[in-house]
């Protein structure tokens, strides 16, 4: 009997001893598990799928253009960048291309701040300055995008150096003209070599999948037509093949920036995405819901006048994924109720005029005599007069090629949806260059004439004739600060 109460006694003993260990255990277990990160020591959530960890997100974000006239591109980049960081990406992982110019630029009220909303928190503090000024440039986009160290030119040397499970999120915002991107730095980015960059990402098997966001006038045309649909890439633009984007949150507007701000905060298509994962559960939210929402917003509840067309390209069955696969899941979304989206229409104003607007406001504030004032409208009659320059070189140009009855009507004219904007994307640039040669510099208005260009290598014009009917166009006017050499030529080949 006393063996079997010893027994019972030391089995009881050793019982209470697992317990207690276990529970010791667990309790550090706990502790740690919900001990609240600095948000340096926050460490990215893996992508899941079917509850297995998956790969590493990826991100490049870019902004391109420069000059406090475009202070919403580098805005939007920069708000992009604070989404995904409280969405748990990685610095390492997010590659920022921004100009870098405007934080500290004389004549931002707030010197070290940038917004992107007349209420807006200051969203430059933490961005990586990965490539700035001078690096921001097609070419090294196109080798981040490829993970190829050696062929980067300046920045930080930071690429996508991902793997075969690992998931992209690109956004890029920017003016835009059919078939063309811009860039800070010449050349533009040509749709057919952004697409061949995107091929051979897929060829070397270093994805799963990827998505793509892009802001800027006709940027459907940098997919219409020539996008594969099995690459595992899906695609939304902030407009379709031949309109406008748009530009918001501008002086004057509803809403307004705050009174001391004289430039645009933001891009309609850009904060519509944005400021949808700020107010959603980004593990319940899928991508098609997101499309679906920019869509309405973006075309400012089909007032089409004042928003545009948001497009979608590649492979559209990548849109019933969660977003948080791609932009991260911040825990304190993680309650927030289905946000159903209200009417709201916005202010804005055509992309390609949001530097009028800027320089108008510098005219209108500015003291009566001052040398300020008088400099103001000394840019705004030579960017006008400029513009006009190029609208009748266009004209006249299609009138020489075509003749008067249809030289507008070719120049002009807008090929079926599915088709490429050009046959021969190497003619497009070499157009481009005669033209600029000759008439200088298109600048971020004279991108919509991109389909000029393009109707008439589709035209099969010669190059010959092309620099023929180009000097004669353009002849004896004086190009001046317009000339490629100052400029640089918006393509190379």
């Amino acid at each position: 009997m006393a063996t079997a109460h010893h027994r019972s006694v030391f089995f009881l003993l050793v019982l209470v001893l697992v317990l207690f260990t276990g529970g010791v255990q667990a309790a550090r277990f706990n502790q740690r598990d919900s001990a609240i990160l600095l948000p340096s020591e926050k460490q990215e959530p893996p992508a899941e799928e079917g509850g297995e960890p998956v790969g590493t997100r990826w991100a490049v974000l870019v902004a391109g253009s420069s000059g406090y006239t475009n202070y919403r591109h580098q805005a939007d980049v920069c708000h992009a960048y604070q989404l995904l960081r409280k969405g748990g990406l990685k610095e390492e992982h997010i590659v920022v291309f921004m100009y870098d110019d405007i934080a500290m630029h004389e004549l931002n009220p707030r010197p070290g701040v940038i917004i992107n909303h007349p209420q807006g928190e200051n969203l430059y503090n933490g961005v990586p300055k990965d490539y700035t000024g001078e690096h921001v440039t097609a070419q090294n986009l196109y080798a981040v995008l490829l993970g190829d160290r050696k062929a980067v030119k300046g920045g930080s040397g930071k690429v996508v150096n991902s793997k075969a499970n690992d998931r992209i999120f690109i956004f890029y915002c920017d003016h835009g003209g059919p078939g063309v991107l811009g860039m800070p730095n010449m050349p533009y980015v040509y749709a057919m070599e952004f697409i061949d960059v995107l091929k051979k990402k897929h060829a070397a098997k270093s994805y799963k999948e990827m998505v793509i966001y892009v802001e800027a006038c006709e940027s459907g045309s940098i997919f219409e037509g020539v996008m594969p649909k099995d690459l595992d890439i899906y695609v939304t633009t902030a407009s379709n093949a031949q309109e406008s984007s748009f530009a918001t949150y501008c002086p004057g507007m509803d809403p307004s920036p705050p009174p001391e701000y004289i430039t645009c905060l933001g891009d309609l298509y850009s904060v519509a995405w944005m400021e949808d994962s700020e107010t959603h559960n980004l593990k319940r939210e899928t991508i098609n819901q997101q499309y679906q929402a920019v869509k309405e917003r973006t075309s400012n509840f089909n007032n089409y006048n004042s928003g545009s067309h948001v497009m979608e390209y590649g492979n559209t069955s990548v849109k019933s994924e969660k977003l948080y696969l791609y932009q991260g899941f911040d825990p304190a979304s993680a309650n927030f109720p289905p946000n159903k989206l209200l009417p709201d229409q916005m202010g804005v104003v055509n992309q390609r005029d949001a530097d009028l607007l800027f320089m108008w406001h510098m005219y209108k504030n500015a003291a009566e005599g001052s040398e300020k004032k008088s400099e103001m409208l000394k840019r705004i009659t030579e960017t006008m007069r400029h513009r006009k320059h190029l609208d009748a070189s266009i004209d006249m140009i299609g009138v020489i090629l075509f003749g008067p009855d249809k030289g507008s009507r070719i120049l002009n004219s807008v090929r079926a949806r599915g088709l490429p904007l050009v046959d021969d994307w190497h003619c497009l640039k070499s157009m481009v260059r005669v033209f600029e040669t000759h008439c200088g510099s298109l600048t971020q208005y004279g991108m919509k004439h991109m389909r000029a260009f393009a109707n008439i290598c589709n035209s099969g014009v010669s190059q010959a004739l092309m620099e023929e009917t180009s000097e004669a166009a353009c002849s004896g006017n004086e190009l001046r600060q317009w000339h490629p050499a100052i400029r640089g030529y918006s393509a190379c080949y």
